[in-house]
This record gives structure tokens, sequence and C-alpha cells, in this order.
């Protein structure tokens, strides 16, 4: 009998990322994610998650036309979504997105999937859209007008200024590439899985990324980041720390951003981006957060011998942006759309339906 949750089942065997917990390492096609995050830029590491290689500088100027070429193109893809989302500005982050997802792939083209080729055109469309859908139902929730995104910059950067409406620091922008890079993949997680059976359907690439994004808002998995916020909200300070974590722990509370099903000694991707924290803190003049953290963190190390996880640093560094919480989830989903991406080319490329059993726990035959 198989575990609870499919816990320790392989269903399957990928290609793209590779974890090896006892070394605390994530690999993405084989480099450490550790590595990726100092020398590369998101749209780097989604070319090396769909082709399998880094672009090289011919790759590089070819997606740049490539990009060029979208950022004229898809304004007549996300004007009519945009006009959506800007009647539904109470709507969750995480709806909304799912909801813009769902828009875009209505489009007759786009109803079922030719080849590779057309899932990763449809791939790219849903990278390129997804930042811009986020940052528009922030600015209409908040009674702001939409922004267009800007040609020539990258994602990460046209994204705060979407959001904002100035230009972002070096260092916010440099935080939220490293945000998305280490957010773009992680092996059978949730989401992923998900993804993967619509996939497996034959069903299309926006139906599976749709489906990804609903399995990716539970706090479990993807909403763990918005978590991690509102509990350092509610202890506050350093001093708080011992108290609310002996009584939350008393009373069996879940201590968001702690704990991994895969990693037991630590999450590969967590000192990246505690180090990107540290620079904000320093940059916006604000200590508190990282001071809770450091607090936290030590409490939980002396008392459990429970590790952070990556949505630990991310909550406090995306919140010291001025992003919104209950932004920090769609921030993950339109990160994680490469590796979904990914998943979704390399199980149509051999596919089978997944189709698992069950283990039947009712009553036994019976009869009127």
């Amino acid at each position: 009998m198989s575990g609870k949750g499919l816990a320790g089942v392989v269903v399957d065997s990928t290609s793209i990322s590779h974890i090896i917990p006892e070394k605390s390492s994530l690999l993405y096609r084989g480099y450490p994610v550790t590595e990726l995050v100092q020398k590369k830029d998101y749209q780097d590491v989604a070319f090396l998650l769909w082709q399998g290689e880094l672009p090289t500088t011919m790759d590089k100027a070819a997606r740049k036309i490539v990009f060029n070429k979208y950022e004229k193109e898809i304004k007549a893809d996300y004007e009519p979504v945009v006009e959506v989302l800007r009647k539904i500005p109470k709507a969750h982050p995480m709806s909304a997105l799912r909801t813009a997802i769902s828009l875009l792939g209505c489009q007759p083209q786009n109803t079922w999937d030719k080849d590779t080729d057309d899932i990763m055109k449809k791939g790219l469309k849903m990278i390129m859209c997804a930042p811009i859908f986020i940052a528009a139902h922030y600015r209409f929730r908040n009674g702001k007008e939409f922004i267009p995104p800007r040609p020539g910059v990258s994602l990460a950067e046209n994204f705060l200024y979407m959001c904002f409406g100035k230009d972002p620091s070096p260092i916010m922008v440099k935080t939220l590439d490293r945000v998305m890079i280490l957010y773009a993949e992680h092996g059978f997680n949730a989401s992923t899985f998900t993804a993967r059976v619509i996939a497996s359907t034959t069903s299309d690439v926006f139906s599976a990324v749709c489906g990804a994004i609903g399995s990716l808002k539970g706090p479990l998995h993807g909403g763990a980041n918005e978590q991690v916020m509102y509990m350092m909200k509610e202890i506050g300070s350093a001093d708080n720390v011992e108290a609310f974590l002996s009584k939350a722990l008393e009373e069996k509370r879940k201590i968001m951003g702690f704990g991994h099903r895969v990693y037991k000694k630590g999450d590969a991707r967590v000192p990246s981006l505690y180090e990107c924290a540290q620079l904000l803190a320093k940059e916006t003049n604000n200590t508190q957060w990282m001071e809770l953290y450091s607090a936290i963190e030590k409490y939980m190390k002396e008392k459990k011998n429970i590790m952070p996880n990556v949505d630990f640093p991310a909550g406090p560094a995306l919140y010291m942006m001025g992003l919104d919480i209950d932004l920090f989830t769609p921030i993950f989903a339109m990160s994680r759309i490469a590796g979904w991406v990914a998943h979704i080319v390399e199980q149509k490329k051999n596919n089978r339906i997944i189709r698992p059993m069950s283990s039947y726990t009712g009553p036994a035959e019976r009869h009127l």
C-alpha cells in the first residue's frame, strides 16, 4: 500500500530537476540552483528548463528578438484580459491570475496543442503575460490605473515597474529575479503533478497551468510564503518569539516556513534568498523583520531541530519590497510557469494517462 499523499512513491521519471536531500542540493538540468541564481537570470533559467541547456550567445540574441517580437504581439492578448480583471478587483490575486490564464487560453487557436513548439510558444506567452495580469489586478484593487509593460527590460524589473509606476532599485530587481529562479522548478510537487495529470489526458497547456495554479493556491503549498509573513506580523518583534512559538507548538499549530517533505537537513534555496533579504533590510533601513527572522530560526532549530524552507526568507524579502502579502503566491505562480511547461512538454513526449488506484474502505457489498 502506498504512503498517504503518495509519500515516498515514485510515479515517473524526469530529467528536469533533481533534489539531493543529503546534500540539501537542488539541480536544474544538472546545474545547482545556488550557482544559477549567482550567474544567470530568470529568462536564462526558463530556457534551460525548456531546452535542456543554458543559452549560448547566439541563443541570447535570438531570445531577445523573440521577446521583442512577443512584446509587440502580446498586447492584443493581454488587453481584453486586463479589462476583465478591472471588473473583479476584490478577487484574491490567485483567483484573478487563474481566471486571467484561463481567458488567455480561450482564443480558438489555443483550444488544443499542436506540438512541442506550440506548447512552448503558449508557455512563453503565459510567462510574459502573468506578471502583467498580477500587476494590473494589484493596481485596480488599489484604485489605480493599469501601467502597460515597458519593452526591453527583464520580467522582474517590468513587474515591479507595473506595480509601483517607478523604476525599482537594482537590489529589488535582483531579489525578485532570484525569487523567480528559486521558485521556477522543484520536481514532482503538488502543482507540478497536477499539471502533469491534466497534460496526461492530452488536454491543452492552458488548462494544465490553470489546474496547477489552483493547486499552488493552497497554504500547504504555494500559499505558505503568505502565511509566513502573516505569522511574522502577528509575532511583531523578536522579544515575542519564545512566548508565541512555545504556545503555538503546544497547541500543535504548524509553524509556516519550516520543515519540508523532501529536505531534512535544510532547504538548498534558503541561503541565496536570505542574502537578498539582508540587503533589502539595509536598503530600506528596516531591521525588524530580519531580527525576527533570526529569532524564529534560532528557536525552531534549538527546540525542534527543524530548518527553514524557501518560503521563510521569501516572505520578508517580498514584503520589504512593498508588495502586498497576498501577492506572494501569485509571484510564486508566475515563476513556476517555466517549470510547469517543462513538465507538460516532458509528459506529452512519452505520455500515458495518469490514473492511480485507490484502496476501498467503504461498506462491503450490500443489497436493498
